[in-house]
């Protein structure tokens, strides 16, 4: 009995179907991982002081006070000294530099004959001084009160008695410094000034 072709293969496929013991189903799982990169930026702020000495300006008259006073033991061959001294009253800071410029005057606050010079000719007379505020600057005055010069009288006193030692700032205007004790200044009011330095 032959068995058509058709029929075998029917056979076939039932039997390959029966030795797989059924269906497998298999599962994947698939993870997906996003990174996110977040930047931070840092922002620094830089303030700068503007009071330093190069912003410092002149001193003005009304930025000091002033006195003129004698220094103790200071006294011998004739001369004396007297120290002269400019406080910055002011809130900003300003400078004084080189020799003093200043006009002895008498009780009555009239000028009297002066005549200031450099006790060291030449000598650090660009010198910049920078004063913060109730800082203080100095500058001494040898003289004699008591040794006529040419031309002056020898009998009483060589030059009238000064009272106040006006100093003109270097920014402009005055300041009286009183003196203390006053005194008379001769060979007509020669003051050998030292130049400005700190007070400390």
């Amino acid at each position: 009995m032959r068995v058509p072709l058709s029929a075998l293969a029917a056979l076939a496929v039932v039997a390959a179907t029966a030795g797989c013991g059924g269906t497998k189903t298999v599962t994947e799982t698939a993870t997906a991982t996003t990174v996110r990169t977040v930047t931070f930026t840092t922002t620094t702020t830089t303030t700068a002081s503007t009071t330093g000495a190069a912003e410092a300006a002149p001193c003005t008259g009304g930025d000091l006070e002033a006195r003129f006073a004698v220094v103790a033991g200071s006294a011998g061959a004739g001369n004396i000294v007297y120290s002269l001294r400019l406080t910055n009253v002011s809130a900003a800071a300003c400078f004084v530099s080189g020799l003093p410029a200043v006009t002895l005057l008498d009780q009555n606050g009239s000028p009297l004959p002066t005549h200031a010079s450099a006790a060291q000719p030449g000598q650090a007379t660009a010198a910049r001084i920078v004063l913060q505020s109730g800082a203080a600057a100095k500058a001494d005055a040898r003289f004699s009160p008591d040794v006529p010069g040419i031309g002056e009288q020898h009998t009483g006193p060589c030059e009238p008695k000064a009272y106040v030692l006006r100093v003109t700032a270097p920014g402009g205007g005055t300041v009286a410094a009183p003196i203390n004790p006053p005194t008379e200044v001769c060979e007509r009011g020669g003051l050998s000034f030292t130049v400005y330095q700190s007070a400390g």
